[in-house]
């Protein structure tokens, strides 16, 4: 069985929704995960992922594996035993530690291809919880947004530990991702913005209300229609975030690199210090501002359309 999942934007809100503030993210159906589950002749539990030079037996893959741990908590929690023989063929066009959700989106994906294979279906609800389990891995301490997005591909409004909203989108608004080339370690990152929460709650408590402010106001400008608003927001959005020493001089340069080529806003997207910026376009169009990510060092540029989403 087949199934695949999108990449993901954080298009508001990174860092302080893992302190109970609402974070605004969409899918990126440009760039995707695939997997292909098949049982096999062959004894055991295979996995092949050419992407990343991966072809081995789950049994002989090195610990703690993100790609064994989910097929063995999957295979327990569905209560497959003895385990199948299967081969399992991964794919992706996502890049991977770049801040647009590549290892959610492998979970999800393989998530769904295991459970159809073993005929035993999954809801979006109980996709998206086991692959949080696997974000934990990847990122120590991860606010479940990126599984979120990924499992349900619409535009969600999120916050830690409360039912999902669905963001409903009045306009259609282009965005344009540009990659600074550099891995975004978003472990170190968000381990880095708890240790100075810790030392000072009351300071960096004040930021995330920041941040917090600017979501709402988003979310508002989105499902009214006003999606222009949405360029000053992520400019204040982004110089949160460089308080919270999470931006880079590669991520400074894209985006002031994108500003200067018309951008109505831009910020960093995801852990930050390496990884994606985000740019809103004009009505004129993404062109000069891709030209102008290239030209600063960008080495991919992906355009996306948020699209008109009906009211819950």
């Amino acid at each position: 069985m087949k199934a695949s999942a999108p990449g993901k934007i954080i298009l508001f809100g990174e860092h302080a929704v893992v302190y109970g503030r609402p974070a605004l993210a969409v899918p990126v159906t440009q760039v995707r995960a695939d997997v292909d589950v098949e049982v096999s002749a062959r004894p055991g539990i295979w996995i092949e992922a050419p992407d990343v030079q991966l072809s081995a037996e789950l049994k002989s893959l090195p610990g703690p594996n993100p790609l064994a741990a989910l097929v063995h908590n999957l295979l327990l929690a569905l209560g497959i035993d003895p385990y199948p023989n299967l081969t399992i063929r991964i794919s992706s066009t996502i890049p991977v530690a770049s801040g647009l959700g590549s290892g959610a989106a492998v979970s999800v994906a393989l998530i769904r291809a295991l459970a159809s294979t073993l005929q035993r279906p999954l809801s979006d609800e109980q996709v998206s919880a086991c692959a949080y389990e696997i974000e934990k891995m990847h990122h120590g301490t991860p606010s479940g947004i990126d599984n979120t997005v990924v499992t349900y591909a619409r535009p969600v409004y999120f916050v830690k530990g409360r039912p999902i909203e669905m963001l409903h989108v009045r306009e259609p608004f282009t965005i344009v991702i540009g990659h600074t080339g550099v891995a975004a370690p978003t472990r170190e990152s968000v381990a880095d913005v708890r240790q100075l929460w810790q030392n000072d709650p009351a300071t960096w408590d004040v930021v995330f209300d920041g941040i917090q402010a600017l979501v709402r106001m988003a979310r508002e400008a989105i499902e009214t229609g006003m999606w222009r608003h949405l360029g000053p927001l992520m400019n204040e959005n982004h110089a949160l975030l460089q308080r919270l020493t999470v931006s880079s001089p590669e991520l400074d340069r894209l985006i002031l690199a994108a500003r200067q080529a018309g951008a109505l806003g831009a910020k960093l997207s995801g852990g930050g210090r390496g990884g994606n910026m985000i740019a809103l376009a004009p009505e004129s169009g993404p062109r000069a501002i891709a030209d102008a990510l290239t030209a600063a060092g960008s080495p991919r540029i992906i355009i996306t359309t948020v699209e008109s989403s009906p009211a819950a």
